[in-house]
């Protein structure tokens, strides 16, 4: 083939192309030339007419110009902000193709990256598609040439706010409240010097949390005070770091808590804690790593990066013991206090840092029969190369980032001599590119 036959067909600074598949971030990826493209807009099997934004020498970035043979699970975003917002990227896909692709990225993932495949692959994990975030980080902007205060998520690859009067992933009674909260911050001494609101929703209970730049005024704080008895919201307000987050209205703010009916759990949790996003699917997630860990009631269990408990609570209830280790102090408190609220005293909870130089000690104190794992984006490959021999017989691993879960299961299967027994995605964030899964080892 000539160099010239290679060339993809050009027209009025436009190029035409065959989107394969769908990328870790939402966009498409194509071969054009025989190089890696990523377009904005497009969906696998699509032919579409692309413009660059950038070439890198590895990989070029490319809009869609024009869509010549549309996908059959192309559908109409189904809101209005979608293409502006960043809050979702995949919107225009239909929802059970969305489940697919994750599926594929994580496929794709592990063969690539750790050069594993699981035996047999687990059904997703699926809830519902709207109404779903119970968490979220809102920006707020006090720009007058706009209209003024603008409260929204970041726009896609900016740093600028989409104004919103609706979202149709947050949790209905925080959606309603955008319009409010534009208006509430409009009227305050310094609309210009708040710059986020954080939402926290428990199953009877929300919260706001304003996190302000200068301190308020008499006014301004019986502005928030109307609002939260209006609303049924509690505020708080956070003038510095995380810790200096504190209620100003109700006192006290009633708790925040989420319940795990088939363990017969309720577990509180503070506004400002780290929770799963999406409540239906953490449930069903949690049933799932109890079910593949299948702890009997003679065996010990430790759970690493454990937060309030959310696993290590479930797995108590069938586990003869399980110790969970975490390293922010705050959320031990929490998951202890959650243990003595639902009555469990086979558990014990403990700082530690699981990304630090004292693992060694810290797995003698974890010495157990089976492990679960729910790292942060950065993995857990610290803790397993301290992993003594021959470790734990069985392993569930839940993750945030497919990159660094297929980097440890390459750890795992080909330096540790474990199998990858089972993989599959839970969707935790519809209409979002965000791939969480779960993987399941056994020793051989």
């Amino acid at each position: 083939m000539t160099a010239d036959a290679r060339r993809p067909p050009v027209s009025n600074g436009t190029v035409t192309a065959r989107a394969e598949s769908l990328a870790h971030d939402g966009r498409a990826v194509a071969r054009v030339d025989g190089k890696t493209t990523f377009i904005e807009g497009a969906l696998p099997g699509e032919l579409v007419r692309l413009r660059y934004t950038r070439r890198r020498a590895r990989y070029d970035s490319a809009v869609l110009v024009e869509i010549l043979e549309p996908s059959p699970e192309r559908v109409a975003p189904p809101c209005a902000y979608f293409g502006v917002c960043g809050g979702c990227t995949v919107q225009h896909l239909a929802p059970p193709a969305q489940v697919r692709a994750k599926q594929q990225v994580l496929a794709e993932t592990l063969a690539h990256v750790g050069k594993v495949a699981p035996a047999r692959w687990l059904e997703p994990i699926t809830g519902p598609a709207t109404g779903y975030r119970r968490r979220a980080r809102l920006g707020v902007r006090f720009v007058p040439k706009k209209g003024g205060v603008l409260v929204g998520f970041r726009e896609r690859r900016s740093s600028y706010v989409t104004p919103l009067d609706a979202c149709l992933t947050l949790e209905p009674g925080f959606s309603a409240l955008l319009p409010e909260l534009r208006a509430l911050i409009a009227g305050l001494s310094r609309p210009d010097r708040l710059p986020q609101i954080e939402l926290s929703a428990g199953e009877a209970a929300r919260a706001l949390i304003f996190r302000h730049l200068e301190p308020l005024t008499d006014a301004d704080r019986e502005r928030l005070r109307a609002f939260a008895d209006a609303h049924r919201v509690s505020v708080y307000l956070q003038p510095g770091g995380p810790d200096t987050v504190a209620p100003l209205w109700p006192l006290p703010p009633p708790e925040l808590a989420y319940r795990l009916p088939a363990f017969d759990l309720t577990l509180a949790f503070g506004p400002t804690d780290f929770v799963q996003v999406n409540a239906d699917v953490n449930r069903r997630l949690v049933e799932r790593a109890v079910a593949l860990l299948d702890p009997g009631p003679a065996e010990r269990v430790s759970d690493f990066f454990c937060g309030l408990g959310n696993f290590t609570l479930a797995l108590a209830r069938r586990a003869g013991h399980v110790t969970g280790f975490e390293a922010d102090a705050g959320l031990i408190a929490r998951a202890r206090d959650n243990a003595r609220r639902n009555r469990i005293d086979n558990v014990a909870c403990r700082v530690a840092d699981l990304y630090g130089g004292g693992l060694r000690a810290l797995w003698a104190e974890a010495a157990c029969d089976r492990l679960l794992l729910d790292p942060p984006r950065a993995g857990a490959m610290e803790a397993l190369k301290a992993m003594p021999e021959p470790g734990p017989g069985r392993i569930v691993y839940v993750s945030c980032n497919p990159a660094t879960l297929a980097r440890d299961s390459e750890y795992l299967v080909h330096a540790r001599g474990y199998r990858l027994e089972a993989a599959g995605i839970a969707d935790m964030f519809p209409h979002t590119s965000h791939v969480e899964s779960i993987a399941l080892f056994s020793r051989v």
